[in-house]
């Protein structure tokens, strides 16, 4: 009965393609595939079209020496060794080169910085079925059998399949150029070796998911070009690892996740394909493949971005993969020389824009949504949540000074190796300046930014008011009318990240869930309720309702009805004014006829350390620290309820989590409620003592009077919602 019910709403499309899929599967379980069987190396070197250059291979020996004497048609970082062997020991030498020499020595040495966390050792010899942190072993089972999603068989089965990614491939690889060091070559020779024995094809928990297929075998791409004139490259290494690769593109062909996840999956396993045939054109199936994986992706690229540029999914970790991926086709495409490149043009600009529109003053970038820690490719060593690379390949395809200033200015190593020094070059003798807008709406996806400049000094903040995210918005967190503020220039009041998706189930909705986020709760209930790992019971709708930007402020307003659900029917809306270079106001409205306990709540970064103060009836929230550190004042009317401190837990990247403080404020109240706060940024904390606030007695609504800086007094008048005098 419940497979019965799995089939109702699918289309005959989707149950071909499913059934399929599952035909295959019982093949490979019976021994009946030949997908389940390493080729021999006769019938390998069979798969190569006669008709290509090189088609007249028939040894291993041969099939090394023509991949060394034919011309790359991959990333223009490895079409002149000399060049880029001279930027990256010059420009990126130094500090860069110390740490990727580093991580590349403990690499050797069997300890692994995977995600967010570091010298993971998953034994000697590599165990790469092992989970380290909670100990669990996947079993050496058909894949299709292997419940990678229960934490009591495979633990957190990400930290699993990073390491199966093998991108650290990649960090042995620029360690190998810097140094020109053997012993990165014959790691990366005896790993590559090692995995293929331990993972026969079709064999263990590296096989569940396409999407992991299809980012190995774009490490291994990279891989073969780092340590292409290493001799530990040898012929019988090479033919070996191209049998698993054309393995590789079998298995993403057949099991492509068009109707089991049809987001970055989809296109991260159609451009795996792309890579495969891009690097293997000599073999029969290469045309196939690069026309599938391109063909896949530019069919779902009019679905994945929206209108203004977002990533349908909700989540600014996978919006930056998004933006990656299809930045390779764009490479890729022109590499070829594939005429109509426009689409992928327009589309990759919109993703690009929002990614800068969204940078924090810091050059980080909000976590909101799920982030899963991990890279396109390992070519930086920048922290997860800094995209800015990203922003800087665009700078360089598209001729743009607004990504290069928002992306420090600077070439970066990634650029090196994607598009060679000719573009490097290009990079750095083009113009940098800041966009010709601060404040910037995305209506479609939801997303307000406020800010008063690009300098690191700016105020920022973020408001997220748009759709819980797409089918069953399995990457979406209950973060409606949530928001995320930068106070000159430091960031303060964040989004708690994600942490884990399935090694426990309590900390997935922990973080995921609505009082891990910057919002007004009702009686203890997030606006939308988790399900499962990646789904959902109840899903909120925002919609806004007012955006303005104007020279001296912005303010917004938007509201959910997550709370409709409730016994006594409550509308939340939040309206947030700026003044810009001077402070936030926000107002939090409740439309309801029951009695409801409301709480507010703000969390912090985790160098933050809270002092709460009773003030002529108004609570102040300061933060006591460094002297010289811009920070962050908190007002809100004593009426409104007390400010109470918390211990939370702060995920700037997957599997890492830090305490950091929660402010938070809660009331009990009857009736229709309003609830306004001030958020006011200072230079540096001393400034604090020149602030307060206080409220008047109005007529229709509620006044305040602000003092600042000795010298500025400012009366807010707010009714109905509206700010009607200022």
């Amino acid at each position: 009965m419940h497979k019965l019910k799995k089939l109702r709403g699918r289309n005959l499309d989707e149950l071909r393609v499913r059934g399929a899929q599952a035909a295959h599967a019982f093949a490979e379980r019976r021994g009946w595939s030949e997908q389940a069987r390493v080729p021999s190396d006769a019938a390998m070197l069979r798969l190569i079209d006669a008709a290509q250059p090189g088609g007249g291979i028939v040894t291993a020996d041969s099939l090394l020496a023509h991949f060394h004497a034919r011309p790359s048609k991959f990333f223009a970082g490895f079409d002149d060794k000399e060049g880029t062997t001279a930027e990256l020991r010059g420009r990126f030498g130094g500090e860069t080169q110390k740490a990727v020499v580093e991580r590349a020595e403990r690499i050797i040495a069997g300890r692994f910085d995977l995600l967010g966390l570091r010298d993971l050792n998953f034994g000697d010899p590599i165990d790469w079925h092992l989970e380290p942190v909670s100990g669990k072993r996947t079993p050496r089972a058909h894949w299709s059998r292997i419940a990678y999603l229960d934490a009591g068989v495979a633990g957190d089965k990400k930290i699993t399949w990073e390491l199966n990614r093998q991108q650290y491939f990649m960090t042995l690889g620029r360690a190998y150029w810097h140094t020109n060091d053997e012993r990165y070559a014959r790691t990366f020779a005896a790993h590559l070796d090692a995995w293929m024995d331990a993972n026969p094809p079709k064999l263990g928990i590296n096989w569940a998911s396409s999407l992991e297929v299809a980012f190995r075998a774009m490490s291994w791409a990279w891989a073969f070009h780092f340590f292409k004139d290493s001799p530990h490259l040898t012929p019988p290494l090479f033919l070996r690892a191209l049998k698993f690769l054309y393995l590789h593109a079998r298995h993403l062909e057949t099991y492509l996740s068009t109707y089991f996840s049809p987001n970055t999956h989809l296109t991260g396993e159609a451009l795996g394909l792309l890579y495969i045939g891009t690097i293997l054109p000599e073999l029969r199936a290469a045309a196939r493949w690069r026309a599938l994986g391109s063909g896949v992706m530019l069919a779902e690229l009019e679905r994945h971005v929206r209108p203004d540029g977002v990533y349908f999914e909700q989540s600014s970790y996978y919006h930056r993969y998004t933006a990656d991926f299809y930045t390779h086709l764009y490479l890729l495409a022109r590499r070829h020389n594939e005429s109509d490149q426009s689409v992928i043009e327009k589309k990759l600009s919109a993703l690009l824009d929002h990614l800068m529109f969204i940078t924090r003053p810091d050059g980080t970038t909000p976590l909101f949504g799920d982030d899963d820690g991990g890279r396109l490719v390992q070519l930086d060593e920048r922290a997860a949540n800094d995209f800015r690379a990203t922003l800087a390949n665009g700078a360089a395809l598209f001729r743009r000074a607004d990504y290069k200033y928002v992306a420090g200015a600077e070439a970066t190593e990634e650029l090196l190796w994607l598009c060679g020094v000719a573009e490097l070059k290009i990079f750095d003798q083009l113009d940098s300046h800041p966009p010709a807008r601060g404040p910037q709406a995305f209506a479609d996806g939801g997303y307000y930014v406020m800010r008063d400049g690009w300098t690191e000094r700016a105020n920022y903040l973020l408001i997220d008011c748009g759709p819980h995210g797409q089918a069953n918005c399995g990457h979406a967190h209950a973060d409606a009318l949530s928001f995320e503020l930068a106070a000159r220039g430091r960031t303060l009041l964040v989004d708690p990240g994600t942490y884990t998706y399935t090694a426990s189930s309590e900390l997935r909705d922990s973080f995921r869930g609505a009082a891990a986020h910057n919002v007004l709760l009702i009686d203890g209930e997030p606006s939308s309720v988790p399900g499962a790992a990646f789904t959902w019971r109840h899903v909120a709708q925002s919609a806004p309702r007012q955006w303005i930007s104007r020279e001296r402020f912005d303010y917004f307003e938007g509201a959910h009805d997550g709370y409709e659900r409730l016994n006594s029917p409550a509308t939340h809306a939040r309206s947030i004014l700026f003044l810009k270079n001077d402070y936030w106001v926000m107002r939090d409205t409740i439309e309801t006829t029951g009695a409801h306990t409301y709480e507010t709540r703000f969390h912090l970064i985790p160098e933050t350390h809270l002092v709460i103060e009773a003030t002529e009836n108004f609570y102040a929230v300061r933060e006591r620290g460094d002297a010289a550190a811009p920070a962050l004042q908190i007002f809100s009317p004593a009426i409104d309820g007390a400010w109470q401190s918390e211990t939370g837990w702060v995920s700037d990247c997957y599997g890492r989590r830090r305490e950091a403080p929660i402010c938070a404020r809660s009331i009990r109240a009857t009736g229709p409620q309003n609830f306004v706060t001030f958020l006011m940024p200072h230079a540096a904390p001393q400034l604090m003592d020149e602030t307060r606030v206080l409220e008047l007695d109005a007529q229709g609504g509620r006044a305040f009077s602000l003092q600042m800086r000795g010298d500025v007094n400012d009366v807010l008048l707010i009714t109905g919602g509206q700010l009607v005098e200022a």
